[in-house]
């Protein structure tokens, strides 16, 4: 069994200084429901063991965020291991799933990818064979920022990872966190 975390970057600035899309930072909003998602997953285990994030600035504030409010609500909390990976950064569904194929290298059980729509949003909607069918219905809407779609899959190596071969476990955002007491 492999467990793929996919989380879409929180809201950002609309343009960032240097006038690069890849620079663009997280706003007071983004840095809010980064928390809050962050807080959430802390609280519902298992934690990932290894992250793959997009190079870019607000991915890379988004799991800094993340990860500090993971700690905080998460007892015995070993922080995962990371890695940065620029091909993350407009990343199409195809390109995404070699990406997380590629995982068998390591081996971790559980792995969350931290990047940018509309890919992740594209991915979490082609992996998605199977699953909670509100989550589904939520998911099939949007991905938002932050937005965090939870799949699960009945394989023994990464590899293994197909399209319509996922079992949606759970669909959250800091918005329907915030409509519901599921803390």
């Amino acid at each position: 069994m492999r467990r793929l975390m996919l989380l879409r970057h929180a809201k950002t600035e609309h343009d960032a200084p240097s006038g690069q899309d890849q620079d663009r930072r997280l706003d007071d909003r983004g840095r809010l429901d980064a928390a809050a998602i962050g807080g959430w997953i802390g609280r519902h285990l298992p934690l990932p063991d290894m992250v793959l994030i997009s190079t870019a600035v607000r991915t890379q504030q988004t799991w800094e965020i993340v990860r500090e409010a993971m700690q905080d609500a998460a007892k015995d909390f070993a922080p995962p291991q990371a890695e940065f990976l620029a091909e993350l950064y407009g990343a199409d569904p195809t390109h995404l799933l070699q990406i997380i194929r590629m995982a068998e290298a390591t081996d971790p059980k559980r792995l969350m990818v931290i990047g940018h729509n509309p890919g992740m949003h594209e991915l979490a909607l082609a992996l998605s064979g199977s699953g909670d069918a509100a989550a589904k219905k939520a998911l099939n809407d949007n991905l938002p920022t932050s937005g965090l779609a939870i799949l699960d899959f009945a394989i023994e190596d990464w590899n293994e990872v197909a399209f319509r071969r996922g079992n949606l476990v759970r669909f959250t955002s800091p918005k329907l966190l915030r409509q519901t007491s599921d803390d």
